[in-house]
């Protein structure tokens, strides 16, 4: 005799609220990015405005907000990426498996590029900060 200890209907009931839970998260953090970056964006726009015509300060400050915005959205993929996973984890079809593949693919692919761009806009970021306490390189003092 075979008792199930949670009925399979019980765990894809509590499966799926823990995948809505994950993707609200992810939404959230993608959100919350999106709309720190836009007040840091007007903020420094309202700041700098004459600044922003190819002066290195107003890059600086520019790439500093796309560089956490960046980080916002890997962030909120991850925890997209861990609710599609999670919605394939009790008895998945191979069509789930094959949408999950897709969705897997695209996401990390995303993911490759914003972790690209992330690191391009840190070395941006790093090229275009002042020097602290030392003197400027190739200056041969």
């Amino acid at each position: 005799m075979h008792a199930d200890l949670l009925p399979e209907s019980t765990l894809r009931g509590a499966v799926d609220l823990t995948v809505r839970l994950v993707e609200f998260a992810g939404a959230l953090i993608i959100f919350v990015g999106a709309a720190w970056a836009f007040v840091q964006f007007i903020g420094y726009g309202a700041v700098r405005l004459r600044d922003w015509k190819g002066s290195a300060g107003a890059a600086f400050g520019f790439n500093r907000i796309r560089l956490a915005l960046g980080r916002f959205l890997a962030l909120g993929l991850e925890f997209q990426l861990a609710g599609d996973i999670l919605r394939t984890a009790i008895a998945p079809t191979f069509t789930q498996i094959g949408q999950l593949a897709a969705i897997a693919t695209i996401r990390t692919a995303l993911n490759y590029i914003l972790g690209r761009e992330i690191e391009e806009e840190r070395r941006e970021i790093e090229r275009l900060s002042p020097p602290t306490g030392a003197a400027p390189q190739g200056t041969g003092r």
